[in-house]
């Protein structure tokens, strides 16, 4: 469970630095038109990231634009996430 949530952050960090003309960004930061259905919302992906940004204390997203800050980040995700 680790290693997901510490890819997780890694796949975060490489989309919010893709330019905005690109696919996969335009589709993530997306969206979408119309109504929901009833019942509880959906749980999203970034729902999870958030979470995990949360309890290693993250205050913001917008540092994955950064890539030394955000890879020294994710390298002390490792160390905590892994433990000894």
């Amino acid at each position: 469970m680790a290693v997901i949530k510490i890819q997780r952050l890694e796949w975060l960090g490489h989309v919010s630095r893709m330019k905005e003309t690109r696919s996969v960004k335009r589709s993530f930061e997306g969206k979408l038109e119309g109504r929901r259905g009833r019942g509880r919302p959906r749980l999203r992906w970034i729902n999870d990231v958030e979470d995990d940004l949360r309890k290693l204390g993250v205050k913001r997203r917008t540092q994955a634009l950064n890539r030394e800050e955000w890879a020294s980040i994710t390298r002390e995700a490792k160390a905590k996430l892994k433990g000894p």
